[in-house]
């Protein structure tokens, strides 16, 4: 059999987009579709051919191998011989049937035999889920850095079967109801869709005596332990991500990853803002008047600061790289932010409240002032 030009069949250039070849196979379905032309032969064969031909240029990876030959090849490997009548074209329903045997596997007599056989892509490998757990840290295991224990539930491939889901001795089986594509064409009106086989659940196989270790699903649970180093500068809801830690993957699918969520306890002393730390500093009022050195915490001790005169309430002095380190980038860490609060006492001595009296007359020029510098 010659090997079929499927571009000419959809009627498209060979370096056509993937969206010209969909609406080239749309109007071409259309017009070919048996329910619009009822009991036409000719046009029932030309819908089989259409179909068939987007099956291969419709799917990237098999419209890849196409172009590169790789389907219809002649010799051992590849597909001879004439129709049924012995002519030198194909029979449009042979056509379809030679693509269900290279791509869903079926019984054909390209097999030579009476059993099922597998088309060459199998199941595709599916990659396994993720994980999420969660640690409790201190907010000094978060500033430093620390390796903590961690359990996780999770899954491992069932040592019985291997992972195949089928007892030892058996193997799983095509499906019968897809062939083995994993998915299952359902007509409406002119149209049909494809959804995953719902027999198989898409994967292709079928499992009639399943192993008696996993129930079939080719994996069992697991408790899994693990140390997990948590990098210095983490905040609280920082993930940290364990590539393949995760679920196992299917068919041979690579596993998913694990992200550990920490949860930082509250220090009683630093706010985390972002990358920096704040913390309240308070100030009596003669302090904020007059200026003052006051001592402050830092995460390696205490500090000296000095308080300019007349700092209002709210101002923020920074303390440049003293602060925790940041997260992906090395050697570099936040600040800490001092943010001064003046005390103001609720109650007054009578002593207090009149030194106040003094004061703001000074302040106001108040002439009761001298009053109150002859009265004392």
């Amino acid at each position: 059999m010659a090997r079929p030009d499927l571009y000419k069949t959809l009627g498209v250039d060979k370096k056509a987009s993937a969206e010209e070849i969909k609406k080239a196979h749309r109007k071409l379905v259309r017009q070919h579709h048996p329910d619009r032309n009822p009991g036409d032969t000719a046009a029932e064969a030309k819908f089989k051919e259409v179909q068939a031909a987007y099956d291969v240029l419709g799917d990237p990876e098999k419209r890849k191998q196409y172009d590169r030959g790789g389907l219809f090849g002649g010799g051992a490997g590849g597909f001879g011989g004439g129709t049924a009548g012995g002519g030198g074209g194909f029979d449009a329903g042979s056509f379809s049937d030679i693509f269900s045997n290279i791509f869903g596997g079926g019984t054909g007599p390209a097999g030579g035999g009476a059993g099922t056989r597998r088309g060459p892509t199998g199941p595709r490998p599916e990659r396994g889920g993720d994980l999420e757990a969660s640690v409790s840290i201190s907010f000094q295991q978060a500033i430093d850095g620390a390796q903590v224990p961690l359990q996780v539930p999770t899954s491992q491939t069932c040592g019985t079967c291997r992972g195949a889901g089928a007892k030892p001795g058996t193997s799983p089986t095509i499906c019968p109801r897809c062939s083995g594509r994993g998915i299952e064409a359902q007509g409406q009106g002119l149209f049909s869709i494809s959804q995953p086989c719902r027999r198989c659940e898409g994967t292709g196989t079928i499992v009639e005596h399943p192993c008696p270790t996993c129930g079939g699903s080719g994996a069992t649970r697991t408790v899994k332990k693990y140390r997990v180093n948590i990098p210095a500068g983490v905040q609280d809801g920082s993930k940290v991500r364990l590539a393949g830690k995760g679920e196992p993957g299917r068919h041979g699918g690579p596993p998913g990853d694990l992200y550990v969520l920490t949860r930082v306890d509250p220090s009683p002393i630093f706010r985390r803002k972002g990358d920096n730390l704040e913390v309240e500093v308070p100030l009596s009022i003669p302090e904020a008047v007059r200026g003052a050195e006051v001592e402050v915490p830092t995460l390696d001790g205490r500090k000296t600061l000095r308080v300019p005169a007349g700092t209002k309430h709210g101002t923020v002095q920074r303390l440049r790289g003293a602060g925790p380190p940041k997260l992906g980038a090395t050697g570099t860490r936040g600040d800490i932010h001092y943010r001064f609060v003046i005390d103001v006492p609720t109650e007054l001595s009578k002593e207090q409240s009149e030194a106040v009296e003094r004061l703001q007359a000074v302040l106001t020029g108040d002439p009761r002032a001298q009053l109150f510098e002859a009265t004392t």
